[in-house]
């Protein structure tokens, strides 16, 4: 059966493409990949609209359907900003119901080894106070002050007898800790802090969790204002195109 001239060109127009679209996976999946920020958990440092450019070389790539990664070039630091695989949520702090494990963006507030409280939402690590990134947003106090079920993970690596005092028997969103961060796990929270579903909520993040480093915004527009449809045409944040995330 002979092929027709038209069936041979496309046949070799899909081979030649294949090379291209392999490339573009392994670059997807081992360098970089796009983020977009869907909430105010991060502002001011990130706000909602942003895309984002990030590095998956600087923590070690994953290797997609296993539990492996690639050597990087560095580890995941206090301060750091990373998106990461979030441990298993409840369906009381879930963004979807069914996404039970969604991928986000944090800043790393407490590394292996580090003593996290938080005293009328102040916090502190290693005894030294960590001055609040976002002052324009904050619960009133009589909802910030109540325990709730879903803090009580932290008993597990709560501290007694410490400098730092006695735990809080009831873990609320301004008052928790001291708790001591385990090997191989990282303490995550968002810059608007009483805005923030984070390590407070879901627990601890696994080192094998965190997926790339934010570098930069690369596209942002406001999601809010201007016309339905055209927003992202119309309402571009031309000022945070190209801002460096620190």
């Amino acid at each position: 059966m002979r092929i027709g001239p038209y069936i041979r060109k496309a046949r070799l127009e899909v081979v030649g493409f294949l090379p291209i679209l392999a490339l573009f996976l392994v670059a997807r999946v081992a360098i970089a990949e796009a983020y977009r920020i869907p909430s105010g958990s991060m502002e001011p440092t990130l706000q909602v609209g942003d895309r984002l450019f990030v590095n998956k070389l600087r923590f070690g790539p994953h290797v997609p359907f296993t539990t492996a990664m690639l050597p990087g070039y560095a580890e995941p630091k206090r301060n750091d900003v990373v998106v990461f695989v979030s441990p298993p949520q409840d369906p009381l702090i879930r963004i979807t119901p069914a996404n039970v494990t969604p991928t986000l963006v944090k800043r790393i507030a407490g590394e292996a080894g580090d003593t996290l409280m938080m005293r009328q939402g102040r916090l502190l690590v290693n005894g030294t106070l960590v001055p609040a990134r976002n002052s324009e947003y904050s619960l009133p106090e009589g909802v910030a002050n109540q325990s709730q079920p879903i803090f009580s993970w932290q008993h597990r690596i709560e501290v007694h007898g410490s400098r730092f005092g006695a735990p809080v028997a009831m873990p609320s969103l301004h008052d928790w800790g001291p708790l001591v961060v385990p090997a191989g796990m990282l303490f995550m929270l968002g810059d608007n802090r009483d805005n923030s579903v984070d390590s407070r909520h879901y627990d601890l993040v696994p080192r094998r969790n965190v997926r790339g480093a934010p570098t930069f915004v690369y596209y942002s527009y406001d999601p809010v204002n201007g016309l339905d449809y055209f927003r992202a045409v119309t309402e571009i944040r031309w000022r945070r195109l190209g801002t460096w995330i620190r």
